[in-house]
């Protein structure tokens, strides 16, 4: 699904039209986040965003993951697994897994820590206690009521806050907002500047909610590899545009950039013709690594992966040592 684009505009005769179904869409959404959950036996960290849509939220649950880990912890990610078939509760194994099975962000985040996928959250949780969790990384969940939250980061793109600030379908948002900023400890903002996001940083603020900031920076390394070569960029993300303003950020310059809907699965005739584009004017495929674990299957889609360079996001918290304090309050919590 592609976000509709008056979602990101200020007014809109769309979003006034669609407002009597977003107050019940709403109203069903905050009853339902005030349901009390199971507990699990070991901290609960949950990366979740406000909105529809890509944020940062997997990138965060990687850096949040790496501090647990350093910390001494043996961190597990519990994610529902988007766009896989498989329900769980599964370990995801790359060995034998595939996006269709389990979905992209678990393949993805399987490269760093232990990935449980579970439709059932709590039933995903008391898994991944058994495999020797002794805390559970959620991506995604902020408005699931299955699994308590010890620990619950908003994470929020300074690119386009929170949209119109209207709830689905009139905007973005996955239910009132100030519904959501009650189950939250701290929000975590993505950019450089808060540009869009100004406003529901301050209200976070005024609600005596933790304010964090973080930076994603392309790989150093691959941006190397690729030297000054021209290249056909494509991502099939929440917000396409993130990844080819982050290109331009690393002097990389795509000739062409071709947008497809989060989670998009690749078909043959996608791998044939964006390969089809790069031999007409000699370019490099080069894509988000979300996206480059979604080339498999297919002929054509492994000549893509073969000749595709995926670009790996790292996440950077500026005070490192406020995120800390909030997972030591998580383990806290727990004694």
């Amino acid at each position: 699904m592609r976000d509709p684009d008056f979602w990101w505009e200020d007014r809109s005769l769309a979003a006034l039209l669609l407002r009597p179904a977003a107050f019940f869409y709403g109203a069903i959404a905050a009853n339902r986040m005030r349901r009390t959950g199971k507990r699990a036996n070991v901290p609960v960290i949950c990366l979740g965003n406000f909105t529809l849509g890509g944020a940062g939220k997997t990138p965060a649950a990687i850096a949040v993951a790496k501090l647990l880990g350093d910390m001494g912890e043996r961190p597990y990610f519990l994610t529902r697994g988007y766009g896989g078939t498989l329900s769980g509760p599964v370990q995801v194994d790359p060995a034998k897994h595939g996006a269709r099975d389990v979905g992209d962000e678990p393949l993805l985040l399987a490269r760093h820590a232990p990935v449980i996928v579970a439709h059932d959250r709590a039933a995903g949780a008391g898994f991944a206690e058994s495999r020797g969790a002794s805390a559970i990384v959620m991506d995604d969940g902020l408005q699931n009521p299955a699994l308590q939250k010890d620990i619950v980061i908003a994470v929020v793109d300074t690119r386009r806050g929170i949209g119109n600030a209207n709830v689905f379908p009139a905007g973005p948002l996955r239910a009132p907002l100030n519904a959501q900023l009650g189950l939250v400890d701290a929000l975590l903002w993505i950019g450089e500047r808060p540009q869009r996001a100004a406003g529901v940083i301050e209200k976070a603020r005024s609600r005596n909610i933790a304010v964090l900031q973080a930076q994603l920076k392309l790989d150093t390394a691959a941006i190397k590899a690729l030297g000054r070569k021209k290249v056909l960029a494509f991502a099939g993300i929440g917000d396409p545009e993130k990844f080819f303003a982050a290109l331009s950020a690393a002097d990389i310059e795509a000739a062409v950039e071709e947008s497809f809907p989060d989670h998009h699965p690749y078909s043959a005739d996608d791998a044939r013709r964006l390969l089809a584009r790069c031999d007409e004017r000699g370019l490099i495929p080069v894509t988000t690594e979300k996206d480059f674990v979604r080339l498999a299957g297919s002929s054509e889609l492994k000549t893509l992966a073969a000749r595709a360079k995926a670009l790996p996001a790292n996440l950077e918290f500026k005070d490192e040592s406020a995120v800390r304090k909030l997972l030591e309050k998580a383990r806290t919590r727990r004694k």
